[in-house]
């Protein structure tokens, strides 16, 4: 690891392979350590053949000098741009999927882009993205491509902070995340709970359509109304605390039928962040990330912040009713 300054806050860590979705990654990485006033670590795990001739030449019982070249070149980037905060330089060896949560450890943010080569080719379509979102030790921040995102970003300023909330489940770091973000970037918040409603007993047993031959549209159940208030209100309350203590953050809330994945999709196209919680866990205890955080990985239009629960813990998770909610 290359170092070039000695800041001792907790980091902004940034992965860059080189590609422009990583420069875009950068950028947005830039932009947060200054919006936080936190140094930034520009972070590239060497390819696999660069680790292999080092170890053959350390071997040889010489000391290898081989130049991180991706990392010289994202430097040049950094230096023309510009910057208020220190920056650090870290050439890393192993797997992205290791090296990157190990130097995130005490980190503050870990920003990677949505797609690359190298190292990050399969982000956001392989394991690479599930595996960074379930073992970054901070919240992982993930920039999509310029094709998938509808207006730039130009940072993290920009846009209204968009938060999937399940009021039983999603842990608390999650909702404080999202109201300290929109406080330091100055943008609402919005908060969304889905919730799918359950269809009439009758309406299972309905015949297809004769012409498409699929089944016709479920009806609500007669109770779908006040199944709707009940979830307003446990959301009311779950959030009562946190706008106490973020009085100036301008909250909007709503309880919506449907599904939690679409829409925070579809919220997407007109905010700056997305964040979803990292809380259900296996039965084995590994922690993994749910659906809804996975779909909105790969098919949201800004920025998605993938919050862990503090020490690794579930969370609020609460009661198992209301099976019908769409938990994020």
């Amino acid at each position: 690891m290359s170092d070039t300054s000695t800041a001792s806050e907790p980091p902004v860590v940034v992965g860059v392979d080189g590609s422009d979705h990583s420069l875009r990654a950068l950028e947005w990485a830039l932009d947060a350590g200054e919006l936080l006033g936190a140094p930034v670590v520009v972070a590239h795990v060497r390819s696999d053949a660069l680790q292999l001739g080092a170890a053959r030449i350390a071997s040889l019982g010489k000391e290898p000098e081989l130049p991180d070249t991706v990392l010289n070149a994202v430097r040049n980037v950094v230096e023309k741009r510009g910057h208020t905060v220190p920056v650090r330089y870290a050439s890393l060896d192993g797997s992205v999927t290791d090296a990157l949560p190990a130097a995130a450890r005490s980190g503050r943010l870990l920003v990677t882009g949505s797609r690359g080569h190298g190292g990050f080719v399969s982000l956001l379509v392989g394991s690479t993205s599930r595996t960074l979102a379930t073992t970054a030790p901070c919240p992982l921040v993930v920039v999509p491509h310029e094709a998938r995102t509808v207006e730039p970003t130009g940072g993290p300023g920009k846009g209204r902070v968009l938060l999937g909330l399940h009021p039983e489940e999603t842990p608390d770091e999650v909702v404080a995340f999202a109201f300290e973000t929109a406080r330091l970037r100055g943008v609402p918040l919005e908060v969304v709970t889905a919730f799918r409603l359950p269809p009439q007993p009758g309406a299972l047993l309905a015949a297809p359509s004769p012409a498409l031959q699929v089944p016709p549209p479920l009806p609500e159940a007669d109770d779908s109304a006040e199944l709707l208030r009940e979830a307003g209100r446990e959301q009311e309350e779950r959030l009562a605390p946190f706008a106490e203590r973020w009085p100036a953050v301008e909250l909007a809330a709503s309880v919506v039928p449907g599904d939690a994945a679409g829409r925070l999709v579809e919220g997407s196209r007109d905010a700056g962040l997305v964040v979803v919680g990292r809380h259900h866990r296996h039965r084995i205890g590994s922690l993994l990330i749910g659906s809804v955080a996975h779909a909105v990985l790969h098919h949201a239009h800004c920025p998605v912040a993938v919050v862990p629960p503090a020490g690794g813990s579930s969370g609020n998770s609460g009661a198992a009713g209301h099976s019908g909610r769409s938990g994020t």
